[in-house]
């Protein structure tokens, strides 16, 4: 057959063949699936880090754990996922010196809402006046040292008693938390080599005397635990520490994600054993690690958004501003997306 033989032979039989508009429609279709499955896999990943990396339930820190039986159900979807809202707490401790047992630096409270849309950073100032379990009212960052103790302080117990207070206090149930030393700090910085952290303006140690200049920096463990410690000098006291807290966790994640430690298992695991001996987790009886891991798929979103427990005052003590009433509202009704869009100016910038 001539070469003008085939090209008759495929001119009469091109009417046959099928219109490519369909094919073209489902292979698009197909092509936009993978690309949401791809996207949904890298969030999942950061999900891991933010849950993962700050030390929440890791399985070979079986010996630090404490479990919680709050007397709830966990509720699941047919996946295994536990469907509602989930509160994670995490509370920052200096270290304890000879005279006093170590009190909380910072307690911020990671909501996680039922639609799995984005997390949420709420800080809960230290200097807030709480009602404390068997203590009576005093500051929040009192209530680790009154369960941790003198001498060789019990962090779980520590933990345990600021897990009752911030359930008081917010009306939420906590589902899992960690404690989190400024040594565990420097080792999981360095170990992903710096971590980054945008402030809106200069930050001078009273410790060190090291300047840290408005804008962007790549911080090493020590940087960072030098500048988590600051508070004095900074506009809004503690306030503003906790804001740098927020910075911090989300600039941990994202150079987690950067190196690969998301998306690899065996660097995970090495990063998480660094600091495993000196990690105090919990969870209630109706969550534990699996039970958080299955949520990651569903997450939109693990940028999370910074919020301060709305409070003020001068004096020794803060107290509760009166737009804390509406904040709390929110959370426990799981509404916080409409509180956030009505206040933008309370939202901590995070870049």
């Amino acid at each position: 057959m001539t070469e003008d033989d085939l090209r008759a032979a495929f001119a009469r039989h091109e009417p046959l063949t099928p219109p490519t508009g369909p094919v073209r429609a489902a292979i698009d279709r197909l092509a936009a699936r993978r690309r949401r499955r791809r996207q949904r896999l890298r969030v999942g990943a950061a999900a891991v880090a933010l849950v993962g990396v700050l030390g929440v339930g890791a399985p070979q820190f079986r010996s630090g754990q404490t479990a919680v039986d709050d007397g709830t159900t966990l509720m699941a979807d047919p996946s295994g996922a536990p469907v509602g809202t989930l509160n994670v707490l995490l509370v920052g401790v200096d270290s304890a010196s000879g005279s006093r047992p170590p009190l909380a630096d910072s307690v911020l409270l990671l909501h996680v809402p039922a639609d799995r849309s984005r997390p949420y950073l709420i800080s809960l100032p230290r200097d807030l006046a709480v009602p404390i379990p068997g203590h009576g009212t005093d500051k929040l960052n009192a209530a680790f040292a009154f369960g941790a103790g003198d001498g060789r302080p019990d962090l779980a117990n520590g933990y345990d008693l600021v897990r009752r207070t911030v359930a008081d206090l917010t009306g939420v149930r906590i589902d899992a938390g960690v404690v989190l030393t400024y040594p565990v700090l420097r080792k999981l910085t360095d170990a992903v080599d710096g971590v980054e952290v945008c402030l809106p303006e200069r930050v001078r140690s009273v410790h060190t005397r090291r300047i840290f200049p408005a804008g962007c920096h790549r911080l090493d463990g020590a940087e960072s635990v030098d500048l988590l410690r600051q508070r004095r000098g900074l506009p809004d006291d503690a306030l503003n520490r906790d804001r740098n807290a927020h910075r911090y966790a989300a600039g941990l994640v994202r150079r987690a994600g950067e190196q690969g430690v998301l998306t690899d298992p065996v660097r995970m695991s090495r990063l998480l054993g660094l600091v495993g001996p000196e990690l105090t987790v919990s969870w209630s009886g109706r969550a534990g690690l699996p039970d958080l891991l299955r949520v990651v798929p569903a997450l939109e979103s693990t940028e999370p958004v910074g919020l301060d427990l709305p409070a003020g005052g001068t004096g020794r003590y803060l107290t509760l501003d009166p737009a804390a009433t509406p904040f709390l509202a929110a959370l426990r009704e799981d509404r916080l997306d409409g509180w956030v869009a009505a206040n933008p100016a309370r939202v901590t910038r995070l870049r």
